[in-house]
């Protein structure tokens, strides 16, 4: 799998030959201020709550190539009534198969709301299972017990984890997420793109070092393989 960091909570994942875009905030993002949204190409965009720090972009996003919109029930009829009518919703527990593999959405402990105020439905997370790989993307959360049952049902080969704090757990209880989940491998989001939830790199690695775990810290545009 490919994985490109795109800011915030924003990834491009690429598996099975599909691109999988997760939760677009970039161009309000002055982090990210070197990404051209036009270049983005994306098969799926996989939206894990409403608030505008984790959809800014799908409008943009979605004129360039018509990907289908995966999240909650209430998120894409919201999207759909703005005439993005390529969607998928989906609800807490139910899975469904896909070209590029086995999406599955979880629960997340945080709240959602449209940018216009609308109801957003309940946040979620996913565990998406693909070319024999498994990897869960939290989204916006607290630590939570629920965690453990991904454990119970899933292979974990890497999870994206916020750190960041004030709205989402930390460094410790990520720390603890990563321990439920059953992963020693995390990617870090949710983190430094505003004053409230700005971390010390150096400090956050090393608490994952000393519990045995790897977290990698991507640069924005940068790319990896996992």
């Amino acid at each position: 799998m490919e994985v490109t960091y795109f800011g915030h909570s924003c990834f491009l994942v690429t598996t099975a030959g599909k691109q999988l875009l997760f939760d677009p905030f970039i161009t309000p993002n002055e982090l990210a201020k070197d990404i051209n949204i036009g270049e983005i190409k994306a098969d799926y965009i996989i939206l894990s709550h409403g608030h505008q720090d984790h959809i800014a972009d799908v409008e943009n996003i979605y004129k360039n190539n018509q990907p289908q919109i995966i999240s909650t029930f209430e998120v894409v009829s919201w999207f759909a009534n703005k005439g993005l009518k390529n969607g998928h919703s989906m609800n807490h527990g139910g899975s469904w198969d896909f070209d590029f593999g086995t999406l599955k959405m979880v629960n997340a402990v945080h709240s959602s709301s449209m940018p216009d105020g609308s109801y957003g439905g309940n946040p979620a997370g996913f565990v998406i299972k693909s070319q024999n790989k498994a990897f869960y993307y939290a989204g916006d959360t607290a630590l939570h017990y629920d965690m453990k049952l991904i454990e119970d049902e899933f292979n974990i080969d890497f999870a994206f984890l916020p750190i960041g704090s004030n709205f989402t757990m930390g460094i410790e209880d990520a720390n603890k997420a990563a321990d439920f989940v059953g992963t020693k491998k995390v990617i870090g989001m949710h983190y430094d793109t505003f004053p409230l939830i700005k971390i010390n790199h150096g400090e956050a690695v090393s608490a994952f070092q000393d519990h045995g775990k790897e977290l990698v810290l991507m640069g924005i545009g940068e790319t990896i393989n996992l």
